[in-house]
């Protein structure tokens, strides 16, 4: 990883920061509510509150501080994810028959843990403070995917039921028509340039030709994709790659994931609950071939990830609306500008590029090599981040990557063109 940690009480705040909204997020959650698994791509809650805690367990403490005894030996294979370096592990798709250990026992383990790594952190090498910052951004990666699939699992309730029980915001004045910000053309860097923390995929940095070509000034509207909807663009395979239209077939696709089509018309399932359609604010919960076929009927097509990241390299990564605490979480309306809005936060935005490695890539050594290089095959990027991403955790270089037909997550659509 190529960062060098904070040292002393920074550090420190940062941790403890990081695990008190982790568990925060899960505090509404009864232990029915944290043990159950709505569907293989998806894990119970009290499995991320457990997996992020196996992994300061086991890559600081255990690995860092001598003599640190495990608080449970049988952790280990209950909680690994997809570390082969680390050994066998209980299998993905059966992580919701976890009844046991209790969400009690598992929040205990935590503060076991949070403990032991605050009292170890003055102490530990450059290494080890490296591997608790590469943990920090591990947790607030989970902490996404923590809400992401709470989400799932009510959004599975016939009750329809909310996490958290808050009034909207009075819905916006649906944004002016799409307007075309020419980017950037020739060749341009992109890739992390070492400058604070970076996951491995995100470099090395290196040049990529860009042809001439302009992007949306924001995100597609729930209002927008309506459109798409109402025009039959599920009915109609002209817009859809083969692979696209047989998902749609296969599962009877008919609109974005969480929409449900009532008498007075569509509502969407959200953290806090079922509700109206927002028409203004960003179109949420679609798959890659979603996302696709929109471009095509709308004449246009996805960015590329060097465009996207050309576009939004001179922005602040930090603007925008991103996850800040605990409570429900919703893409809001574009800003009032004339430049490029919504590139960060909102949601995660489908580029039409495979999820490969950059030139030069190499993995790490160890376990901790296995983070990202494995999974660069038969995925697709996503760049910019979400609602439900913490603040402070993207930045222009950062790869997010799903299949195709995967839409839990808060992914939307920005367009672009060729000039």
């Amino acid at each position: 990883m190529t960062y060098t940690a904070p040292q002393g009480d920074t550090l420190v705040a940062r941790f403890v920061q990081a695990r008190g909204l982790t568990a925060a997020l899960a505090a509404p959650l009864s232990d029915a509510d944290a043990s159950v698994q709505p569907m293989p791509d998806a894990s119970p809650a009290k499995w991320h509150l457990a997996h992020v805690t196996w992994f300061f367990e086991t890559f600081v403490l255990r690995d860092h501080v001598p003599g640190y005894a495990a608080y449970d030996d049988r952790f280990a294979f209950l909680f690994n994810s997809y570390y082969e370096a680390e050994g066998a592990r209980h299998p993905r798709d059966r992580r919701g028959m976890l009844t046991r250990p209790s969400l009690d026992e598992i929040l205990a383990w935590r503060a076991h843990v949070d403990a032991a790594v605050a009292a170890a952190l003055p102490g530990l090498s450059d290494a080890a403070r490296t591997l608790v910052e590469l943990g920090i951004h591990h947790e607030q990666q989970h902490q996404e995917l923590l809400l992401t699939d709470i989400l799932n699992l009510f959004g599975e309730n016939p009750l329809v039921p909310s996490v958290w029980d808050r009034p909207r915001n009075v819905p916006a004045q649906v944004p002016a028509p799409v307007r075309w910000i020419e980017g950037r053309s020739g060749i341009v860097e992109i890739g992390h340039d070492g400058d604070g923390f970076s996951f491995d995929c995100e470099g090395p940095r290196h040049s990529a030709l860009l042809h001439p070509h302009a992007l949306a000034d924001r995100p597609i509207t729930t209002a927008e994709y309506r459109g798409f909807v109402d025009d039959g663009g599920y009915a109609d395979p002209r817009h859809w790659l083969a692979d696209g239209w047989a998902w749609v077939k296969a599962n009877a696709i008919e609109a974005p994931l969480y929409w449900r089509r009532q008498e007075d018309g569509w509502r969407a399932f959200a953290l806090d609950g079922l509700h109206p359609l927002h028409p203004a604010a960003p179109v949420t919960h679609v798959s890659y071939y979603e996302a696709d076929a929109f471009a095509r009927w709308a004449g246009a097509r996805l960015p590329t990830e060097a465009e996207w990241e050309s576009a939004a390299a001179t922005l602040d990564p930090s603007a925008g609306n991103f996850l800040d605490e605990a409570g429900p979480v919703r893409p809001r309306a574009a800003p009032a500008g004339t430049g490029l809005r919504q590139m960060f936060g909102d949601v995660w935005e489908w580029t039409g590029s495979a999820y490969l490695p950059f030139p030069g890539f190499r993995p790490a050594e160890g376990a901790v090599g296995e983070y990202n290089g494995k999974f660069m095959s038969g995925q697709f990027v996503l760049r910019g981040g979400s609602c439900a991403t913490p603040r402070g955790h993207v930045r222009a270089s950062y790869r997010n990557f799903f299949y195709p037909h995967q839409r839990w997550q808060f992914t939307g659509i920005r367009l672009a063109k060729d000039l």
